[in-house]
């Protein structure tokens, strides 16, 4: 690995478990000290003694995003470890590993779509607060939202997802624009459909499956095909891009 990312220190919250996992993963590849936030507090620390067996610096810490003062302790902890923050991927939502219902649009109980949007829309928007004043200080950050490609075709029986995706694709060019003069870039990846489940069922790999026949690229997505995409969000190389979502999916959305 070309350790493009050698010095500086990056927050993945959800990164226990699938998706999160791996970009954790490659970005300390990339030589980046990493925090694993994770409402999984058990996989929260399992993923971060991995990282240190393989050679990496790493912190798990049991993190709610929905809850400010679990994501004031969280950054606290990162500041008290490694001294500074400099990349945020808000990868934490309700999906897979937490999982959400399939269901018609009126058939979604409040509840849960009080629920999404509390994790999926809130809880970027609270971990960006939380990391932002530290970002400021350094005059230097990098915050890496995570949206869907449903957010941009529509997907039947999931409208709560989708529509918490699409408030992502919004936030990320307001904030854009509001913490550029701090030298700060958001930018956001859009996943198409992946092969996130952990032990995935027959039904699961046969949806995935099907998902790739709509693609130019004909095979199904997986982590590791995401985490290249968000390495250079993390990176140098993009200091000079900023409010832009780069979908990754192989061809399914082309826009």
């Amino acid at each position: 690995m070309s350790k493009r990312l050698e010095g500086r220190v990056a927050i993945v919250t959800g990164g226990g478990h699938g998706i999160g996992k791996a970009y954790a993963t490659r970005l300390a590849s990339e030589g980046a000290k990493i925090v694993i936030a994770e409402i999984d507090e058990k996989a929260a620390l399992a993923v971060a003694e991995e990282l240190k067996a393989a050679g990496h610096d790493a912190l798990g810490v049991g993190t709610d995003v929905a809850d400010p003062a679990s994501l004031e302790k969280m950054v606290a902890a990162a500041l008290e470890k490694f001294g500074r923050i400099d990349v945020l991927v808000n990868n934490a939502a309700i999906f897979a590993t937490v999982p959400m219902s399939r269901s018609p649009f009126d058939q979604i109980t409040i509840a849960e779509w009080d629920r999404m949007m509390s994790v999926n829309v809130k809880g970027t928007w609270l971990a960006s607060c939380a990391v932002i004043p530290q970002m400021r200080k350094q005059g230097y950050g990098k915050i890496i939202n995570i949206s869907s490609g449903t957010a941009l075709k529509g997907s039947p029986s999931r409208i709560h997802y989708v529509t918490s995706k699409a408030g992502i694709l919004g936030f990320t060019k307001t904030l854009a624009n509001e913490v550029g003069k701090d030298n700060i870039c958001v930018n956001c990846v859009a996943p198409g459909s992946t092969l996130s489940e952990e032990n995935p069922d027959e039904d699961i790999i046969k949806m995935r499956t099907q998902a790739s026949s709509g693609r130019a690229l004909k095979r199904v997505q997986s982590p590791d095909d995401l985490t290249g995409a968000i390495v250079f969000f993390a990176s140098a190389d993009s200091d000079f891009i900023t409010g832009q979502t780069l979908v990754v999916d192989g061809g399914s959305c082309m826009h």
